[in-house]
């Protein structure tokens, strides 16, 4: 998959997340990169073997104050890393576009659950449950 076919996908993803959510999401860039960069992978205490489907990095919502973004706040972001979700979707049992779809929007989900202030836990929880769609 070409990296436009992709980004189409995120975008469209990007866009279902239920307005309840999205209009409560100030702030924040979404980014596309082909994989974690150095910097992320010691960031995140990645092995050799380990990867990032995607990252949050900025102030969950839950923790920004009320001074926050007075003066010039650079935006939290959630990227979304391409090799990787391309590499978890060829190994599921589904049509390749399909498969992407699902762990794009899987990914997007987990990320904004910690933009929302959620932990890894929290998430891990929710997902399991499977309250963690949309």
């Amino acid at each position: 998959m070409n990296e436009r076919e992709f980004e189409q996908i995120a975008e469209d993803e990007w866009r279902r997340i239920p307005e309840r959510f999205s209009r409560k999401i100030e702030n924040v860039a979404f980014l596309i990169e082909d994989e974690p960069s150095d910097e992320v992978r010691t960031l995140e205490e990645l092995g050799p073997e380990d990867t990032l489907l995607g990252l949050y990095q900025g102030v969950p919502a839950t923790l920004r104050g009320s001074e926050y973004g007075v003066g010039m706040t650079l935006p939290d972001t959630i990227t979304l890393y391409r090799l990787p979700i391309l590499e978890e979707a060829a190994a599921m049992d589904r049509e390749f576009r399909a498969a992407v779809r699902i762990v794009v929007r899987e990914t997007l989900w987990h990320e904004v659950g910690h933009y929302f202030g959620f932990d890894e836990q929290g998430i891990g929880e929710r997902e399991e449950e499977g309250t963690n769609s949309f």
